[in-house]
């Protein structure tokens, strides 16, 4: 009787904190996290909780891949979160995935997230592209195209380990690629696995599709999440309303635990969210995921952590939209 009561404890713990980590859910942690994985966990989710949303592919990557836009809610305001601007940084995607699943599920069966009412996504809808780079993080997964693999291998200044890959298909870093300050922008003269602005900004497709799908959808706010760091940048230019945004980014930082940044002095701008704030005058954020693993991907066992301390970041960010015009 001991030796089952035993055992029946033990199973009772690891099945607690498997059941904690998603393994009941249809988005678990992913080690090497991909596009595939993607739209296998989005047909589930899809199956599930269809009736409450929007799935649309908003262009492709170099390579002709796929990238998707799934929008949570039926409120005509909306939000946008963005994950994998950069190849390495896919762990963004696989918590997206968790976020798009977890927020799902609650506005489906009308249940709170934290202290909010996921009833707030009948008056603002988040719109979540998980994946924007999908070709890069396949290189930075080791799976080149089979076309000029020898590119590649140069690109990446000559190694065949691919682990430090930021760039998109072609050796442009995306983060780099829109107008605001982008003609200051330093980095590498030649494309590159990392710091390659491009020719011209919104030189890259998958800028251009995302452009293009900001201009359809007007969202009042937007997230861009990277790794890695545990901070999160809010501040570009003239046209930004300090006050509004400072309000906004120490409640982001007090929900996920993480530092509030002033970019330094080399980031002149070429980034989504300096962007943003400048064209559209909204409140944006650059939100960092986990420590520093020099240059590679963060670890899988790091996303649950993160996970905890961005679940009430969208429907946060979801409910002060509702309260300005």
């Amino acid at each position: 009787m001991k030796v089952i009561l035993k055992y029946g404890v033990i199973f009772i713990f690891f099945f607690l904190i498997f059941s904690n980590q998603g393994s009941a859910h249809i988005v678990d942690g992913v080690d090497g996290y991909t596009i595939e994985q993607l739209e296998a966990d989005l047909k589930d989710i899809n199956k599930q909780f269809g009736n409450n949303l929007i799935i649309k592919q908003i262009g492709t990557s170099h390579f002709h891949q796929p990238i998707w836009a799934i929008k949570l809610g039926k409120g005509e305001k909306s939000i946008l979160l963005i994950g994998a601007h950069h190849g390495r940084e896919w762990i963004t995607s696989n918590m997206l995935m968790v976020m798009l699943e977890r927020y799902a599920d609650a506005y489906q069966h009308k249940k709170k997230i934290g202290e909010f009412d996921s009833a707030i996504f009948d008056q603002v809808s988040i719109w979540f592209i998980p994946m924007l780079n999908p070709d890069g993080v396949d290189i930075q997964q080791g799976k080149l195209p089979i076309q000029n693999k020898r590119d590649f291998i140069l690109m990446n200044d000559g190694s065949l380990n691919f682990k430090r890959w930021k760039a998109n298909g072609i050796g442009i870093d995306l983060n780099r690629q829109y107008p605001s300050g982008w003609q200051d922008v330093p980095g590498s003269p030649f494309p590159s696995y990392k710091g390659y602005k491009g020719k011209r900004p919104f030189e890259a497709k998958e800028v251009q599709a995302l452009v293009r799908f900001v201009e359809e959808v007007n969202p009042m706010s937007t997230i861009a999440y990277h790794s890695a760091g545990q901070e999160i940048f809010w501040q570009y230019g003239a046209r930004q309303n300090i006050v509004r945004d400072y309000f906004l980014a120490t409640n982001l930082a007090e929900l996920t635990g993480y530092s509030l940044s002033i970019p330094p002095e080399e980031a002149v701008g070429g980034g989504f969210t300096d962007w943003f704030i400048e064209e559209y005058g909204r409140p944006a954020f650059t939100i960092e995921l986990t420590d520093f693993h020099q240059e590679s991907n963060p670890p899988i066992r790091k996303l649950w952590k993160e996970w905890q301390r961005n679940r009430l970041v969208g429907i946060f960010l979801a409910s002060e939209m509702a309260n300005w015009k």
